[in-house]
């Protein structure tokens, strides 16, 4: 899993270094959109954010987990791990 992890994380550090070129790409299944507005759109989905979260980001995800579970959406989140690397997460 970790080397899935890792292809997965070198394919949207690609994307981001050739940014002009993964939204020419993007356009092409994009309906009625211009270049603008299709890198604001994917720039909401693909930024340094997915590439490593950080500290803050696992503690959003413990507390949206923690939220869907006091409404009744989500079981127990039990004991989880959001590992330290950016490519793993480990569940205990």
């Amino acid at each position: 899993m970790t080397a899935l992890a890792g292809i997965v994380k070198a394919s949207i550090q690609y994307s981001l270094d050739h940014r002009w070129q993964a939204v020419a790409h993007a356009l092409r299944y994009a309906r009625d959109m211009d270049s603008p507005l299709a890198d604001r759109f994917i720039g909401m989905y693909v930024n340094e954010w997915t590439i490593d979260y950080g500290d803050k980001g696992r503690q959003a995800v413990r507390e949206l987990l923690r939220r869907g579970h006091e409404a009744g959406l989500t079981p127990t989140p039990g004991r989880s791990t959001l590992s330290d690397s950016p490519n793993q997460i480990r569940t205990a």
